[in-house]
């Protein structure tokens, strides 16, 4: 009987194996949706239609950068895939980093995190009453004409 406990031991490793690859594969997948380059656009409250900005440029508005003094990032609500989309492609940092980073920002009176809303419509409100305000929306998403979507190089 003693010889027979490692056998049942090793096919639970195998078996918890098999479920953890199997979670780990399904993840990425749902990761590589979430991180199609279309599926998001900048728009910004400006009167310089050929207005361009890089990734980097982005990045800075959003994490409290010289841009932030020029422009008003503006998020959607945390746990919105769009924002989880736009951070990670985008800033190139997860949630809970940014989360952190902001902490330590406002603790120490540096920045203020970017205003945050509970929808798209609600955001698009916003960037039409704020001159050089800069938010993320869903591409396809009616964009009124006021706004300027934004290229990037």
């Amino acid at each position: 009987m003693i010889f027979f406990k490692p056998i049942n031991n090793i096919k639970k490793i195998m078996m918890l194996f098999v479920v953890a690859s199997s979670l780990f594969g399904f993840s990425i997948s749902v990761y590589a949706e979430n991180t199609n380059p279309s599926n998001v656009i900048i728009v910004v409250n400006t009167t310089d239609q050929n207005l361009s900005f890089s990734k980097q440029q982005i990045r800075h508005i959003y994490m409290g950068g010289a841009m932030s003094r020029q422009f008003k990032a503006v998020n959607l609500f945390v746990g919105n895939p769009l924002r989880i989309n736009f951070n990670t492609r985008m800033v190139g940092l997860t949630e809970s980093r940014i989360q952190a980073y902001w902490a330590q920002m406002r603790f120490t009176g540096r920045s203020k995190p970017p205003v945050e809303f509970e929808s798209t419509e609600e955001v698009i409100e916003y960037l039409l009453t704020v001159e050089d305000s800069v938010a993320y929306l869903p591409a396809g998403i009616t964009i009124p004409k006021e706004l300027t979507i934004i290229s990037l190089n």
